[in-house]
């Protein structure tokens, strides 16, 4: 559903649906704090909820579900347990806050006593131009005396409902030392993001290591920026970059000494390394030596598809051990950091952001020491900071500040290429005091994760300072003072401190259309309206989605509310950007973009166009898009993301490589023969699983309403020769033979369903393919990837061992309900009533056929496929069928419901974990739990 190219490992702010297996077992960093847990009384759906503020909670899988698929529960509580302190609310801080408690910390505090000023208004998108102070601060003049912090608190505080966000009011002045320093008790992390004096930022940062909480000091001067990470002299990484742990089979493992274990080529490499820790589950064999799958096991590779289980003799055994499952342990790393203070004079190896500025990093930190130094110099005597950066386009200052580089440059970087390392600190200097949107975004998602990490202990920290710059969007030279002035109450002052009147004024001018108002969408409108993209009477925004506001939307979709909950996307997105910035122009739609809206989206529309911006979730979609701006010469942004992953391409038509011109390969299907009869995986008995779902609940529902709304239903089954007969057979069982009158009903179609797919089908293949049979090689039928199933036997209070779901409970349920709402039938989900129904059921006792034929390879299913079905036995069939029907005008009025599978319906999802768990039972399969199957 992605792109799959071109993936930084960058992290970004907005989450997509990947799962990543968290181990549990590690220890981890932890600075929950330890004064006494308060309660803070909240609602949601559900009604009123009592929530600890700084302690553990349950975890709305609804609302975060497409965070934990990267996060997991166990960080994610972690999270849930952590506050955060952020000194400075401009663009940067409100970025941060804004991605956190999206996340679900538990609480944020604001400091930050500074009232706004214009440069502000360039990255901060909770503050406008009535928020600025009149010259002499008096209110009835409009101005305001509050600072940035109050001002963005309430606005803040509507992204969760779940997150405590408070404003340090004991801080009058980032002056003053002891008040700051307060603010690091019982906090986990500490992010600083307006400068201050090199005294106060190490008083700061030694009160964090000493309270052992992460201590983070980002900065956006421009368009350069720079993060320092110190996370204490010992921090322990739970989970070091969040992939999914290696996974393989068991074809065999010897009886030697040590163990020699052989993976199943088919299957791929093992991909571990010697060092590495596994665990085995369902190992048949080897005396039992394996059967307990917590224990973890150090590995010796000794090939891609063998290794050594290190301390295991299965020398004695009597048999080797044939099948199983291998599954990689992820071990915790512990992590030192340097201080402010040691990391500023030896910065050591520099994180790089591009590996086409190699000599980038070293230049930059350079560069911010000595425009600290100057900021220093300048403190303004009587105001709330400590620390003046140069005026945007003040020459003398640049000169100094460039000086000042000169005089510290003590490793002869500036040697290395004078005029080119001129250039960037002079351009960092002039337009250091803009806070521009696209940088508060880029570096608010870097430092957002890494809040993050420091309260979750997975994924790997920045270690010491990072930078970044997008300084090729500079001029050669600094822009004169008289194109770079500001008005000192505009929001683009900001954007006219960099780039000058001119380029201020084309933005205002452009026409974009932006496809998607999902999480890129949301946050490329915010951007667009701080830096006022469409906002001149020539411009304009088309924004389309056909979507509706879900609540999984929420965590990640920040101009969306609670309220907002079924709302189209793309009219609320418009709305909040113009709350944002009430001059942009916008129009929205809820169309698709493809062949079918050319009469829409045609010659005219895209004639008027600057540009496209794609913020898509399908490939299909932005190859159709990529055409149409090739087509009209019209430059594409396209992007996504993947869980921390995210990338970007700017295709520039005739100029650039267009977003077609490479493909991904296929993703690797999973055969008809092994999804059938001979899964061997969780993911084959959930592939299973959904095709069940879409069969039974969608497609018979949809093959009886066309039965009973097409007069000439017989003619349109014309072109189905290879499945005429099985449409007719399940619209008279779905019509008649099973058509229910009642819930009870429902709940003995779902024990008889049960019955049917568990044990009287495998009790056929095993028929077809006994336990002992041997192929004509020679070798077992049942080895390797096939592995030998066994009927299950209801029963109701059944758990399952690895995920501990009552899944043939949970599948009567699920089932039952499912087919109630397709027939229009009230559900209900008491035990009691269940149970006492299924008691009564009977069951038919079920004989294995002969004559069935089951395809055991993917050659056999091919050709059975191949083989036209029908003759005249068949069609006379199919029409006998059809004619004992009831006609469709004795059942008018009479229509179906079908059900569209969506995996963010618990019920949909219950039946589907129940179903995939069922059938991996059978094939002694490990089985998951309903958010890994999510």
């Amino acid at each position: 559903f992605l792109s799959g190219r071109n993936f930084s490992p960058f992290p970004l702010t907005q989450q997509v649906a990947l799962d990543s297996k968290l181990q549990t077992t590690a220890i981890y960093h932890s600075s929950t704090p330890t004064q006494s847990i308060k309660t803070q009384k909240m609602s949601n759906e559900n009604g009123s909820v009592q929530l600890p503020v700084g302690g553990a909670a349950e975890v709305d899988e609804k609302l975060y579900s497409r965070q934990l698929y990267v996060m997991g529960h166990e960080a994610q509580r972690r999270m849930m347990s952590s506050r955060a302190v952020i000194l400075g609310v401009s663009g940067l801080g409100v970025e941060i806050a804004k991605n956190i408690i999206l996340a679900g910390i538990s609480s944020v505090t604001l400091c930050d006593p500074c009232p706004p000023t214009s440069f502000d208004l360039g990255g901060n998108f909770y503050l406008s131009e009535g928020d600025l102070t009149t010259e002499n601060d008096n209110d009835t003049n409009g101005g305001s005396k509050k600072g940035r912090a109050e001002l963005c608190r309430e606005k803040l505080a509507e992204l969760n409902e779940y997150v405590k966000v408070d404003v340090a009011s004991n801080v009058s002045s980032l002056k003053e030392e002891e008040p700051l320093l307060h603010l690091v008790d019982g906090a986990s992390c500490v992010v600083i993001t307006v400068p201050l004096p090199h005294s106060l930022l190490c008083a700061i940062n030694d009160k964090c290591r000493a309270a052992n909480a992460c201590f983070i000091y980002t900065l956006t001067t421009g368009v350069f920026g720079q993060v320092f990470c110190d996370f204490g002299p010992s921090f322990v990484v739970s989970d070091k970059d969040g992939e999914n742990p290696a996974t393989s089979q068991v074809e065999n493992i010897l009886t030697s000494n040590p163990a020699v274990v052989k993976v199943l080529e088919d299957q791929g490499r093992h991909g571990l390394e010697t060092g590495d820790r596994v665990t085995l589950s369902k190992v048949k064999g080897l005396d039992g030596i394996l059967s307990d799958n917590t224990m973890s096991y150090e590995v010796k590779v000794t090939g891609p598809f063998t290794f050594e289980l290190l301390g295991v003799d299965a020398s004695q055994c009597s048999e080797a051990a044939s099948q199983g499952y291998i599954t990689q342990v992820k071990t915790p790393v512990t992590m030192t950091f340097k201080s402010y203070r040691e990391a500023l004079e030896q910065p050591g190896e520099l994180m790089m952001s591009d590996f086409a500025k190699f000599d980038r990093p070293p230049l930059l930190h350079l560069a911010y020491r000595a425009l600290a130094s100057y900021a220093e110099s300048q403190q303004q005597q009587g105001g709330m900071t400590m620390m003046e950066y140069p005026n945007p386009g003040d020459e003398t200052a640049a000169n100094v500040v460039l000086e000042l580089a000169k005089s510290m440059d003590s490793d002869k970087i500036l040697e290395n290429n004078p005029s080119a390392a001129e250039r960037i600190i002079l351009h960092l200097a002039s337009g250091a005091k803009s806070i521009l949107s696209p940088m508060c975004a880029t570096l608010g998602g870097i430092v957002g994760q890494e809040v993050l990490k420091a309260c979750s202990g997975k994924f790997t920290p920045i270690n010491g300072f990072f930078y970044f710059d997008a300084d090729e969007c500079l001029p050669n030279s600094p822009l004169p003072l008289a194109d770079v002035a500001p008005t000192g109450k505009s929001r683009y002052d900001s954007t006219v401190a960099v780039f000058g009147k001119g380029a201020q004024q084309k933005l205002l001018d452009l026409n974009y259309f932006l496809i998607g108002a999902g999480a890129i969408g949301c946050e490329m409108l915010k951007n667009w309206a701080l830096m006022g993209v469409a906002c001149g009477e020539n411009g304009k925004i088309h924004i389309t989605d056909m979507d509706r506001i879900e609540k999984s939307n929420l965590s990640r979709q920040f101009l969306f509310r609670n309220s907002d909950i079924n709302e189209f996307k793309s009219a609320t997105a418009a709305r909040a950007a113009q709350t944002m910035n009430s001059n942009m122009n916008i129009v929205s739609y809820q169309e698709k973009v493809g062949a079918d809206t050319e009469d829409i989206f045609g010659d005219d529309f895209y004639d008027k166009l600057s540009g496209v911006c794609t913020a898509l979730d399908n490939v299909e979609a932005r190859l159709y898009v990529d055409q149409r701006c090739l087509f009209y010469r019209l430059p594409m942004l396209e992007s996504g993301t993947l869980g921390t992953k995210g990338n970007t391409q700017v295709v520039i038509p005739h100029v650039t490589e267009n977003y077609g011109a490479t493909r991904d390969p296929p993703e690797k299907s999973i055969p008809v023969c092994t999804l059938k009869n001979f899964p061997n995986q969780i993911q084959h008995t959930l592939q299973w699983a959904r095709d069940y779902f879409e069969g039974e609940f969608k497609q018979s529902a949809e093959d009886v309403n066309s039965y009973l709304s097409n007069p000439d239903y017989a003619a349109s089954l014309a072109g189905q020769q290879n499945t005429k007969i099985d449409t007719v057979m399940s619209i008279r069982k779905t019509l008649v033979d099973e058509r229910p009158v009642s819930f009870e009903d429902c709940v003995v179609w779902a024990r008889l369903k049960f019955e049917t797919l568990f044990n009287n089908q495998i009790r056929q293949l095993l028929y077809n393919f006994p336990e002992d049979q041997v192929t004509s090689s020679g070798t077992k039928f049942w080895s390797g990837s096939k592995r030998c199933p066994k009927p299950l036997v209801f029963n109701l209070n059944d758990k399952c061992e690895d995920a501990q779901m009552r899944n043939h409970f949970d599948f009567i349920v699920a089932a039952a309900n499912l087919r109630a709402q397709m027939f229009g039938i009230k559900g209900r989900t008491d035990e009691e009533y269940f149970a006492e129904v299924l008691q009564n059921v009977i069951v038919p006792d079920f004989t294995p056929q002969e004559g069935v034929k089951i395809a055991s390879t993917d050659a056999e299913a091919k050709e059975e496929n191949s083989q036209p079905i029908g003759g005249d036995s068949e069609e006379l069939e199919a029409k006998q069928i059809l004619e004992s029907l009831p006609r469709p005008g004795e059942l008018a009025g009479f229509k179906l419901n079908p059900i569209e599978f969506d995996k963010d319906m618990d019920d949909h999802m219950l039946f589907v974990t129940a179903c995939s768990n069922l059938r991996a039972l059978n094939y002694s399969i490990p089985t998951e739990d309903t958010h890994r199957s999510r």
